[in-house]
């Protein structure tokens, strides 16, 4: 039993020595993990995964331009919305006149612009959806322009004319860039024909056909002048369309060698009256003449075409204007009858035989006013006159139609 317990103490001893060197072995691993690679490895991942994670929590946000709550923003840069940390979703630029602006986004969807710069003096609503997220909103008003012009237009709207009106607008301010004023301005007929603009000065522009309009055309006058810079710092204010209507068509020849006027009707004679134009010292303006405005009676005093005190009468009976300058084609009824046909005795007019008082409806005067609209062609002939200047009234048809598209800016 001696040696049987002596020899379990020394198996006791080398257990535990054994234990020892085991732990000895097993205490020295960690120490050299943590200044291994593996130690290294966990130090490089954990703040990548961080930041992953912290960029995934990101909510996206949306900037808009002008900025919100701006007041007076501009209107001659277009909107732009972007976002931060996402894509857009849906963009809606809302005018507080209901007008919306429409626009597109970059390839990433990181960015929308409109594709049209807001009106002036208008408050705009933006909303914007990013991906996944809540609808973000902004708001600005765009400031007032200090100086702006409207365009005044004939014919009227609405109105139905002859077959040489053309459409003329006068410009309340001089405009200096014609191409950017011209092409906010649109001109289409049905039946369609080409259209084309002629500056006649920095305040007019008239638009016609090579040839006149076909009886019973349809033209639409397009205006797309608001925030049109027309000249520095001057800024169109008109948005809209305007319709005309073109009637039968009646062109009038005025032979001034024969004084004859012969009045034709869609292609066919209507009627041929005897007439007197201007004399040797006050000859008629010959060419192509529009009828721009008719009155049943009118005061003619001559003081006010540089004639002195030569005449005035008060009730010029069926006047119809054919210059600015002061050519009308009317009635009188203080010449002798015999007169009519024979001789040319006024200071520039064309007078037809009428009766004091405009309501003789057997006389020519009346009758040829009757038969007549604004826009209506008069042609004079052998009136010992220049042709009368294009701009002088609603006479662009002077021009031939190369040189009527060489006053187009465009």
């Amino acid at each position: 039993m001696g040696d049987s317990h002596i020899s379990n103490r020394a198996g006791q001893r080398t257990e535990r020595w054994s234990r020892r060197g085991v732990l000895a072995v097993l205490g020295a691993i960690p120490a050299v993990a943590l200044t291994g690679c593996g130690a290294a490895t966990a130090d490089a991942s954990e703040p990548e995964d961080a930041s992953e994670s912290k960029e995934a929590t990101k909510k996206p946000v949306v900037a808009v331009t002008p900025a919100d709550g701006t007041k007076k923003a501009d209107f001659t840069s277009p909107v732009e919305v972007t976002v931060a940390h996402g894509t857009l979703a849906s963009v809606k630029v809302t005018g507080n006149d209901g007008s919306t602006l429409a626009g597109s986004y970059n390839d990433t969807r990181t960015k929308w612009t409109s594709a049209k710069n807001p009106y002036s003096g208008t408050k705009y609503t933006v909303m914007a959806g990013p991906e996944g997220a809540a609808e973000q909103s902004a708001a600005f008003t765009t400031k007032s322009p200090g100086a702006t012009f409207v365009g005044y237009f004939t014919p009227e709207a609405d109105s139905t004319s002859g077959v040489g009106m053309p459409v003329s607008i006068n410009f309340t301010q001089a405009v200096s860039d014609r191409a950017a004023v011209e092409k906010a301005i649109t001109v289409t007929a049905d039946p369609a024909v080409e259209v084309v603009g002629h500056w006649f000065s920095d305040t007019r522009l008239d638009f016609r056909p090579e040839t006149y309009w076909a009886a019973g055309t349809t033209i639409t006058l397009g205006l797309r002048l608001k925030d049109v810079e027309g000249a520095d710092g001057v800024y169109g204010v008109q948005s809209k369309d305007v319709t005309f209507h073109i009637g039968r068509e009646q062109i009038t020849t005025v032979d001034l060698a024969t004084k004859r006027m012969t009045v034709a009707r869609d292609g066919a004679t209507l009627a041929t009256y005897p007439v007197t134009g201007g004399d040797a010292d006050h000859t008629t303006w010959s060419g192509i003449m529009v009828i721009s405005e008719r009155f049943k009676e009118t005061r003619m005093e001559s003081s006010t075409v540089g004639l002195g005190d030569e005449y005035d009468i008060a009730d010029v009976p069926h006047a119809q204007r054919l210059t600015t300058s002061g050519t009308f084609i009317h009635g009188n009824y203080w010449a002798s009858t015999s007169v009519f046909g024979s001789e040319n005795t006024s200071h520039g007019c064309i007078g037809l035989h009428d009766a004091k008082g405009a309501d003789d409806t057997t006389v020519d005067g009346y009758k040829f006013y009757k038969s007549s609209m604004l826009g209506d062609v008069v042609v004079v002939q052998n009136s010992g006159e220049d042709t009368v200047d294009p701009a002088n009234g609603l006479n662009g048809w002077n021009l031939s139609w190369a040189q009527w598209r060489t006053g187009s800016a465009l």
